[in-house]
């Protein structure tokens, strides 16, 4: 038995499961759930994993659910599905759109969505869970469905390790996990190394000299000093770093003064910056405490400038070797629809839990736009006006083919592992 014909057998059930599991994704993409708050969605995972004969963990982290099946001896895998949804009011147009709303940590109401696609990640990873439950001879090992809490908040795999989750899982020798993308719906695209940036934000409050603003000789104006610094601040892309080096440093809000005709006594920048490695990111924060206060210095502020670091995401780099074989299965199963995936700016806390294991893993993009709407606009020269991003009002995956492929895709790098020894031929 050849890899190719395990993965067959397994994925052999899709059809006889697929209109079920359009329902799941249908359910929970009209009953999304804020970060920390995914108590329905963990509910019927758990519920829906011990159906397929799975060893759950539930509430771990708060909201995080594991199933385990064990099925003789050999590797362990774990896959990774996000649960989470965001602050968005959803504006697809579709029969089963969300209307929800909930409280948010500040303890404002707020619509929300799920306008980044975790919902699909959670149905597809159901699907791979209980096909790969219904055909045991097919494989043989261990696989770990993990569903995680909060990834948008950028907590919820570190809330998970913090509450033992090593205790509750065997140690996984492989970890995989995928996104769905605004690309053509069907593909699935690989990269090896970096593939998704860290992302830091930084709070920077400047302290000056209120005064009235027909007085400005009183005063140290903290707006003056705070454009400088946002100034600066782009010129650490542009002259501190190479070329080929890709990083961004954006600040996203500038917050100061009520009145026109006051100056106010202090300034607020909240920064974001997005690097790929380690070093790069070392270097790109460190100038930005060292604008933010040159800049107050130069400015003759009354003292040093807060700096404060707020959330933080690990960059994504996927192993090579993991990442090659994974590659390979992909193109035996997909053909011309496997692809190389682009280097993406977006952030990820998925690496946090294969990196606290030592494991090697790999990060996949799923496309997720209906195929025929992203040609025209591809060639019309318009994918960036009109195809819906993460994070859009108007973002869903269309259903068919995603979420078939995510199935498949995720029984593929699973069977690359979990092949019966001395029975397949890698």
């Amino acid at each position: 038995m050849t890899l190719t014909d395990s993965t067959d057998a397994v994925l052999a059930g899709l059809g006889g499961i697929r209109s079920g599991l359009e329902d799941v994704y249908k359910d929970v993409h009209a009953h999304p759930e804020l970060g920390h708050q995914e108590h329905r969605t963990a509910t019927r995972v758990a519920e829906l994993l011990r159906n397929g004969g799975y060893r759950v963990h539930e509430g771990i982290g708060g909201t995080g659910v594991v199933g385990v099946l064990a099925n003789g001896e050999g590797p362990t895998v774990l896959l990774r599905a996000d649960m989470d949804a965001l602050p968005i009011r959803e504006e697809t147009g579709l029969p089963y759109a969300s209307t929800a709303e909930a409280t948010d940590t500040s303890g404002r109401r707020v619509p929300v969505a799920h306008a980044c696609g975790h919902d699909m990640h959670v149905a597809c990873l159901l699907g791979a869970a209980r096909l790969m439950a219904a055909a045991p001879g097919a494989w043989q090992g261990t696989l770990v469905a993990l569903f995680q809490p909060a990834e948008e908040p950028g907590d919820g795999a570190d809330r998970m390790l913090t509450d033992h989750l090593s205790d509750l899982v065997p140690h996984p020798d492989v970890a995989f996990a995928q996104h769905v993308l605004p690309h053509p719906a069907g593909q699935v695209g690989t990269r090896s190394g970096a593939f998704l940036s860290a992302a830091d934000n930084v709070k920077i409050t400047v302290h000056g000299r209120g005064a009235h603003g027909s007085a400005p000789q009183a005063a140290i104006d903290p707006v003056v000093i705070a454009s400088m610094i946002v100034v600066r601040l782009q010129t650490i892309v542009s002259r501190e770093l190479a070329a080929t080096q890709p990083v961004v440093v954006t600040v996203g809000s500038v917050q100061a003064g009520t009145s026109g005709n006051v100056i106010p006594e202090s300034a607020e920048l909240l920064v974001n910056v997005r690097t790929y490695d380690d070093e790069t990111r070392r270097a790109v924060l460190s100038a930005v405490r060292r604008i933010a206060r040159a800049e107050c210095d130069a400015s003759g502020a009354t003292r040093a400038p807060q700096i404060e670091e707020g959330t933080s995401f690990p960059p994504t780099v996927n192993d090579d070797g993991v990442t090659r074989e994974v590659t390979a299965a992909f193109a035996a199963k997909f053909g011309e629809r496997a692809v190389t995936a682009e280097l993406q700016s977006a952030s990820e806390d998925f690496s946090r839990i294969p990196d606290a294991f030592g494991t090697p893993y790999t990060y996949w993009a799923l496309g997720c736009i209906d195929p025929d709407t992203y040609q025209a606009a591809r060639q019309r020269g318009t994918v960036a006006q009109e195809i819906p991003v993460n994070h859009s009002a108007r973002f869903a995956p269309v259903l068919q083919p995603t979420l078939d492929t995510g199935v498949q895709a995720l029984v593929t790098a699973a069977i690359t592992h979990l092949g019966r020894p001395g029975r397949i031929s890698r």
